[in-house]
């Protein structure tokens, strides 16, 4: 624990003693990134950088829920596209539709959803398109 700064000592003077001590005793010496150059030095600094550090760190989406699962939509179209079978390709889909029905009913936090469920005949023809051309 440190001890207590001394009446009459300045407080510059008692914080540069306390450092000089704790180096001589090698309390630096095994530092994580020692020699290395700080993160994000260069970047504006945010006052909230710890929690978007711990955010990603924990992989949270700070995106509100009806974006996430607006994006979750972008992502299971270009899935089916990709999908090796026209079976995969609608299991893909029809889960999407699932979540985005479950929406409609029940519409998340945040703006609007404003994505319908995918038509699996049209972007399964989208997919032939894409693999003939």
């Amino acid at each position: 624990m440190t001890e207590r700064k001394p009446p009459g000592v300045p407080f510059e003077s008692w914080i540069d003693k306390q450092i000089r001590e704790a180096e001589q005793r090698g309390d630096f010496a095994d530092l994580p990134g020692r020699g290395k150059p700080l993160p994000d030095a260069r970047e504006p600094y945010d006052e909230l950088w710890w929690v978007r550090r711990k955010a990603a760190a924990e992989g949270l989406s700070h995106l509100p829920p009806s974006l996430a699962l607006r994006k979750e939509a972008e992502d299971a179209h270009a899935a089916a596209l990709a999908a090796p079978t026209e079976a995969a390709a609608r299991r893909v889909l029809d889960a999407i539709n699932e979540k985005l029905r479950a929406a409609a009913r029940r519409p998340p936090e945040g703006p609007p959803l404003r994505r319908p469920p995918f038509d699996v005949a049209e972007v399964l023809a989208e997919r032939r398109a894409a693999r003939a051309g």
